[in-house]
């Protein structure tokens, strides 16, 4: 069958936009670009209570996208959890992530679902129905090796990873390495900025930290700053545009980037594009595919003493640094990561 008219299909919760979001669009806009005929379809999305995901992933069920106006739908692309669940005879899923509270993140510090009287019902609920329907997808694939192991070890499927470019990828650079480490990211729990600003509590050197993003850790992260007496060490410049992202990321001795069990990350991608090294921690999940200690970065035990040492070790072996950089645009270039294999995958027959 050939291929040509084609839905992506991803949620949203009204009022928010964030990676994911310029995720859907960056694939439609490719899909487009190379003659196939795309759309997004955009599914409204709320986590809470935990009935309101039972309904959402029914909703999606009674969906039919096969047709519209009369004219076939040639392939469904499903992306976020539960749009990945919507039935089509010729569906393949570009799993971004499961919802990761009834999975890895289930009984952590950072699950909500676990405090809710129905919490577990729901979570079993989520686990059966990505287990029993995710396998009506012709392909699954994943956007790293880290979330196709999760979906292996939790629901014994098989995924095959398929990394994608960050946005507008071709117009980061490299610069002179400045005296700061910079962590661009939301401003989150599970990404660990509150990591950053403890280690930097305990450097030695004169190093300093610019982190940038807003989100609902904001204010918690503003307020340890403040509480640890790190105010000159340590600047929260809030959201930046991308230009001024780029600017950043050129003129840093290195990058931070903390997350717990990440599932891709972005952050990872410009460090290296913008030939600087990343430091990183064992337990970070997705940036640990490209990172390889003391070759193009460093992997740093989650305390604040041992991130502490690595962010000193780059201020002290400035040029080792460098180094470091340069190896991690290396390695980038050599994995092919391109939207034109991304496409060539999704659209297969």
């Amino acid at each position: 069958m050939s291929i040509r008219r084609i839905l992506i299909a991803t949620v949203q919760t009204p009022f928010t936009s964030g990676g994911a979001e310029i995720h859907a669009r960056n694939l439609c806009r490719e899909l487009n670009a190379r003659g196939f005929e795309a759309e997004i379809v955009w599914i409204p999305f709320k986590w809470y209570p935990p009935k309101e995901l039972v309904k959402c992933m029914l909703a999606c069920r009674l969906l039919d996208l096969t047709e519209s106006t009369g004219r076939r739908v040639d392939r469904l692309i499903g992306l976020r959890f539960p749009a990945y669940l919507i039935p089509h005879p010729n569906k393949v899923i570009w799993l971004l992530h499961q919802h990761r509270t009834a999975y890895d993140l289930w009984r952590t510090p950072y699950c909500d679902l676990v405090h809710y009287p129905d919490g577990e019902r729901v979570r079993n609920i989520i686990i059966h129905a990505d287990t029993q329907l995710m396998p009506e997808a012709r392909r699954i694939y994943c956007n790293s090796a880290n979330v196709a192991r999760r979906l292996k070890t939790f629901n014994g499927l098989a995924g095959v990873p398929l990394y994608h470019p960050p946005n507008e990828s071709e117009k980061l650079y490299a610069g002179p390495p400045g005296d700061y480490i910079f962590y661009p990211s939301r401003l989150d729990p599970l990404k660990r900025q509150d990591l950053l600003v403890r280690a930097m509590a305990l450097t030695r050197t004169q190093v300093r930290a610019i982190i940038a993003g807003s989100g609902p850790d904001e204010e918690e992260i503003k307020k340890l700053v403040k509480t640890l007496g790190v105010s000159e060490k340590v600047e929260i410049v809030g959201f930046i545009s991308e230009e001024e992202k780029r600017r950043y990321y050129a003129g840093s001795l290195g990058v931070c980037y903390l997350p717990y069990n990440e599932d891709y990350g972005y952050v990872t991608l410009e460090a290296f594009l913008s030939r600087k090294p990343l430091i990183t921690t064992e337990d970070s999940g997705g940036p640990l595919e490209f990172v390889e200690h003391g070759v193009n970065g460093r992997v740093s035990a989650p305390t604040p003493e041992s991130l502490a040492r690595e962010i000193d070790y780059l201020y002290d072996e400035c040029s080792v640094a460098k180094e470091m950089g340069d190896a991690g645009y290396r390695t980038i270039v050599s994995m092919n990561i391109t939207w034109d294999r991304v496409v060539e995958k999704l659209t297969e027959d």
